[in-house]
């Protein structure tokens, strides 16, 4: 019998600048549903799923449903509705090994949670990706019976997969989740072969990725800045790139006579990112919730070192003084005086960097799918 190739043909349509998969009649090919938000979108949800496609071996063909696209509610709605239709019609008249889901929280709880009830439904393994920074905030502060319901949604899983040890503690404890059932996978990067080589320079230049707002940190790394000697603002610009309260930021700069030296470039492409990161010498995080945050990954793959909050997978990663510096999350004297230290000892943000870069080499994207396909292959079995 002749299988229908809408794998590929759902795949191209949904992500064209990932190479194309092979046919699902391949011999010992697995076939996977993965349900997320569009690569369009801005976000780290996105952000991980591009890479993801784009090193998908050729043994594995990924039919990407897209269940939220930004816009209006009545678009929202009519994403998530054609996501269900060819979900369901999939699971109908496809092969499907399996069905994986990228959750946050809130919406997309409840979008995700519409899904692994039909993939129960049907009898498909399933796996979730849990990538949700303030999920355990969203979750304390729902009805308890609410709580029981997710509880009883995720314990259908055969897998889930969540960025750190500590979110690993959280879901057994609150969910109800087997330790067997719930396997870590730090977000995966992909490291440049090469990085520039920065030399002795009396400008340096910090940078800031992630969606401009409190949970990141935004407005307390511009208060930080702020408090730096002149000596050391005028030797610094701080580039500051995504999306958000971006006039709220600028509203604070422009308050504090900052815009000869901090610049808010807004959302930026993965290209752009790439320029900022050899163009860079420092990378500054100082979020308050966060799952294992790409951009600072992506910043120690490019050699910079960083400065960031024990929140999240972060402290699994980062070892204060080793290969970056660690504050606490709204202490904003401390994120300066860290700031300063490595604009005036250049011999330390390079020590510092090299080893950053060092020690994301096993969380290489190659590496990533690697544990990936031996995942899908225990659940198979």
């Amino acid at each position: 019998m002749i299988k229908s190739n809408y794998f590929a043909d759902a795949l191209i349509k949904d992500r064209p600048i990932i190479k194309t998969v092979e046919p699902m009649c391949k011999a010992k090919s697995l076939n996977i549903i993965l349900l997320g938000p569009s690569l369009l979108q801005q976000g780290g949800i996105s952000n991980y799923e591009k890479i993801f496609l784009e090193y998908a071996p050729s043994e594995v063909n990924i039919c990407h449903i897209i269940t939220h696209e930004e816009g209006d509610i009545a678009i929202k709605i009519v994403v998530f509705l054609k996501a269900i239709w060819k979900f369901v019609w999939m699971l109908l008249m496809e092969e499907v090994d399996i069905v994986q889901l990228e959750i946050s929280q809130r919406g997309s709880i409840l979008r995700q949670g519409i899904m692994i009830f039909l993939a129960w439904i049907f009898h498909k393994p399933i796996i979730l990706h849990a990538h949700g920074s303030q999920f355990h905030v969203f979750f304390a502060d729902l009805p308890k019976w609410i709580q029981t319901l997710l509880s009883w949604l995720f314990c259908k899983c055969q897998r889930l997969i969540v960025l750190s040890e500590s979110w690993k503690t959280f879901y057994i404890e609150n969910l109800g989740l087997k330790p067997e059932q719930v396997v870590v996978f730090y977000n995966p990067v992909k490291v440049p072969n090469e990085v520039p080589q920065r030399s002795v320079s009396n400008q340096v230049n910090l940078l800031f990725l992630g969606r401009i707002g409190q949970r990141k940190g935004a407005f307390d790394l511009i208060k930080a800045f702020s408090l730096l000697p002149l000596e050391d603002q005028n030797r610094s610009t701080l580039i500051m790139a995504g999306d958000g309260e971006v006039e709220q930021a600028s509203n604070l700069v422009k308050t504090l006579n900052l815009e000869n030296y901090i610049k808010l470039l807004g959302w930026i492409g993965s290209g752009e990112r790439d320029v900022l990161l050899t163009q860079s010498d420092i990378f500054v995080l100082p979020s308050y919730n966060e799952g294992l945050p790409l951009s600072m990954l992506e910043a120690m793959a490019w050699e910079l070192p960083v400065i960031v909050t024990p929140v999240g997978g972060i402290p699994e990663i980062v070892t204060q003084s080793e290969n970056g510096l660690i504050v606490s999350p709204g202490n904003i004297e401390e994120l300066s005086n860290a700031i300063k230290s490595l604009i005036e000892n250049e011999n330390l943000r390079l020590s510092l960097g090299a080893e950053a870069r060092t020690s994301v080499f096993p969380l290489d994207i190659k590496k990533h799918w690697v544990s990936f396909m031996d995942l899908y292959h225990s659940v198979l079995n």
